[in-house]
């Protein structure tokens, strides 16, 4: 849906998309947050993540993830809880969980516990046969250094393991994983997991706007994006086609006045 028509933008895939997602951090919005998020954005948000372990507290659960389904907007609750079930020997209880919710989503992750990679990947396959599977890749701790032989072929046998997308952390700060402190991309890393990992198959969690302009002058308006404030769902599609200065001069059409 567009108000007017300008050409020469950049063209984006629609819904339902496999390329150019937006995962939308919820954080613990309201039911009537979530019903503006709808709103507003339900075009251009693909999947809600219900943020480490809010889903426990959030009220009126049931409503908000009916209010999402509705919208044809996926949910999956956020890898920390994942973690928590699992450190308390849950795992079964936790897949019992995502049903009674109607999730159709699951995160596998292993940012906050050290789960043994062959274990990480038993998750992912076990998960697979009944969910999406997202898995994510990286610590949440400040200073935690992962080569990135290690990170490409950890993303490689999470998607062998059945893996519908692997994430690149970076926690809601945008600061570690594939960011150094200041919020910059580590760009050597970056290049060498789009040399062995498909691009499609990666969502690059980028909280941060310069994050996503970045993102979006390397790999072009259809890149996968996560971690995306509520706020920032228009500004992010703004910044896809063109009509924000950080991309402005990127997508100009070719006849356009220099």
């Amino acid at each position: 849906m567009r108000n007017f028509e300008l050409p020469g933008l950049p063209e984006r895939s629609n819904k339902p998309r496999e390329r150019g997602i937006t995962m939308v951090m919820d954080k613990g919005l309201s039911l009537r947050q979530a019903s503006d998020l709808v709103d507003v954005s339900e075009e251009f948000t693909d999947i809600v993540k219900l943020g480490f372990g809010t889903s426990l507290l959030t009220k009126d659960l049931n409503k908000k993830l009916d209010l999402y389904r509705e919208a044809g907007i996926k949910t999956y609750l956020g890898g920390t809880l994942f973690e928590a079930f699992v450190v308390r020997d849950m795992f079964d209880e936790y897949r019992r969980l995502l049903n009674r919710l109607k999730i159709e989503y699951a995160e596998v992750s292993d940012g906050s516990l050290h789960i043994p990679h062959e274990e990480k990947c038993r998750y992912i396959k076990a998960l697979s046969k009944e969910f999406t599977v997202l898995s994510e890749v990286g610590s949440k701790e400040a200073g935690v250094i992962i080569h990135p032989k290690i990170w490409i072929s950890m993303m490689n046998k999470e998607i062998e393991s059945g893996a519908w997308k692997v994430i690149t952390e970076s926690r809601e700060s945008g600061t570690v994983g594939i960011y150094r402190p200041n919020g910059n991309a580590h760009v050597a890393l970056v290049n060498k997991i789009l040399k062995n990992i498909p691009k499609d198959k990666i969502l690059w969690e980028a909280p941060n706007k310069s994050q996503q302009a970045w993102f979006i002058g390397q790999l072009g308006p259809n890149v996968n994006l996560g971690n995306i404030s509520p706020d920032d769902v228009i500004p992010l599609e703004t910044l896809r086609i063109g009509l924000r200065g950080d991309t402005f001069k990127q997508f100009m059409p070719k006849t356009a006045k220099k």
